[in-house]
């Protein structure tokens, strides 16, 4: 089973074999690491399963000195961090500083609202069992298995790695192979204020993820395609291990008649080009009020013809990660021009060897792979609808749904409310994924389970429920003791208590 792709150098018979990470703008090798075997695998979730039990038993405050002291760590090598992202994965430096801050954000937010999510809580047990005080409490899984995407190697791991730690489990990561080097920086800057194996990282290719899926984890948390989503839950249904999918989307953008069109022209060229559009939640399509439709497109191309990717210290936009990818995002813009769609910024000319131009799509039909597939490179098609009704049956008209933004100064609220998708911005983009205390993930071929806040922490545990008896009961209804009077007094209760139904049917 391969879960990625890679680039793996073999060395000797008598020696582990490794890989190389490769700079995606020069092609040079940005690292070496060792491919872990299923064996390596398996002794560090043997080692993390030892080390759980001491990290478990910590309370909810020394769990979060620790967690402290890396995010402390991390905030002071950030630009460290960043330089690492770019050497790996392209992505540009500023970019990288701003992907790590947001990640240290999320650290402290689990770290510090942890106790406050998970601890017992009492709940109330109802008429019928009143005598009974009834409490519910969430406890750590174990081991939480992480593998995490080359395209956000910090932040995207990290909104299941912090709230995995947070929530009390131990965590066994595996990075991808376009980008293992940030998860042995990860790992090796944990182990400087933690010294037991909570938190460890297995390199490797597809095997390797694999592995961790069947290695005896708790759940495995996985970002990635939703194809390779699907090999990764097939491979932890052999041993019934419960997964969080983070899939591919194919956001979109609504733009209303009364929308900011300076603010929205903004946010979607943001959206669709910065990380060079290797974004999950990265917009992808435009459906704009046909009444502002040519306003909105002027503003737009205004502002992406003074966008240019390459190799550049100050260029905005980075390389491809992927090689594989570049023939991806030619085929959608052929494929979109082919069925009568025009490229008005960009085209097939804008595919290089390494970098991929803006490139801005227009009438092009819906049955395109342009609109349907996800591309992951830095294009955009800009479609225009007679008012928001269309705008959202159009959004909701793909198997994906992760993220959405919706531009609109009156309905704003209302239009959000109709989208088919796990998180929507309103007048903003992306502005979801940096605000901690909201979960983040998607529905349908975008996934399901959920990272981030409360729900984040959750989905790395498991509920305890508790009643204990406060005093004994009139009637003891879990007794062969049970008499037929006391069933008829059930019966009568039952009909007093739910027999009328609610207020709103009477």
């Amino acid at each position: 089973m391969t879960l990625a792709d890679n680039h793996a150098q073999a060395t000797s018979p008598a020696e582990p074999a490794t890989f190389d990470s490769l700079d995606p703008a020069t092609g040079s090798v940005a690292s070496t690491h060792p491919v872990h075997t299923e064996d390596d695998v398996r002794a560090a979730v043997a080692r993390a399963r030892e080390a759980a039990t001491w990290w478990s038993a910590l309370s909810y405050d020394e769990r979060a000195e620790r967690l402290g002291a890396w995010k402390a760590v991390i905030a002071q090598r950030i630009d460290d961090l960043a330089e690492v992202m770019r050497r790996e994965m392209g992505k540009p430096h500023a970019d990288g500083v701003l992907e790590a801050a947001l990640a240290v954000d999320h650290l402290a937010w689990a770290a510090g609202h942890a106790e406050k999510v998970l601890k017992r809580r009492s709940v109330l047990p109802g008429l019928v069992m009143s005598n009974q005080a009834a409490t519910v409490g969430y406890r750590p899984l174990g081991v939480v298995g992480v593998i995490g995407p080359w395209n956000y190697p910090v932040f995207t791991p990290m909104g299941s790695i912090a709230y995995a730690l947070a929530a009390g489990n131990a965590v066994v990561f595996k990075p991808s192979e376009y980008s293992p080097g940030v998860g042995t920086w990860l790992a090796a800057t944990f182990a400087e204020v933690v010294d037991r194996p909570v938190f460890q990282v297995v390199t490797g290719r597809g095997e390797t993820g694999a592995a961790l899926c069947r290695a005896g984890v708790d759940k495995v948390a996985f970002t990635g395609s939703t194809a390779t989503g699907k090999r990764v839950m097939a491979a932890c249904a052999e041993t019934l291990t419960p997964v969080v999918i983070e899939a591919g989307g194919k956001d979109a953008v609504l733009v209303d008649a009364d929308a900011d069109l300076e603010a929205a022209a903004d946010a979607a060229i943001w959206g669709a080009c910065s990380n060079a559009g290797q974004t999950c939640t990265g917009v992808e399509r435009v459906y704009v009020h046909e009444r502002v439709y040519d306003d909105f497109l002027a503003r737009i191309l205004d502002k992406a013809r003074g966008l240019h990717a390459d190799a550049g210290a100050d260029s905005k936009i980075g390389p491809i990660t992927m090689p594989k990818q570049l023939d991806v995002i030619r085929s959608h813009i052929d494929d979109a021009i082919a069925k009568g769609g025009k490229a008005v910024l960009g085209g097939p000319d804008a595919v290089g060897e390494r970098f991929v131009q803006p490139t801005i799509l227009v009438d092009v039909p819906e049955d395109s792979a342009a609109v349907q597939e996800e591309t992951f490179g830095p294009t955009l098609t800009v479609t225009r609808v007679r008012d928001m009704d269309e705008a959202v049956e159009r959004t909701n008209a793909t198997r994906y749904g992760l993220g959405s933004t919706v531009f609109a100064q009156e309905n704003g609220m209302e239009i959000a409310e109709r989208i088919r998708s796990g998180m929507t911005a309103v007048n903003g983009v992306i502005t979801f994924a940096a605000i901690p205390s909201l979960p983040f993930g998607g529905v349908g071929d975008s996934g399901f389970g959920r990272i981030h806040g409360a729900d984040g922490l959750r989905e790395f545990s498991y509920a305890h429920a508790i009643a204990r008896q406060r005093f004994k009961p009139m009637m003891n209804l879990t007794s062969f003791t049970r008499t037929a009077k006391q069933d008829r007094q059930v019966t009568r209760l039952v009909k007093l208590l739910h027999g009328r139904g609610s207020k709103k049917n009477r």
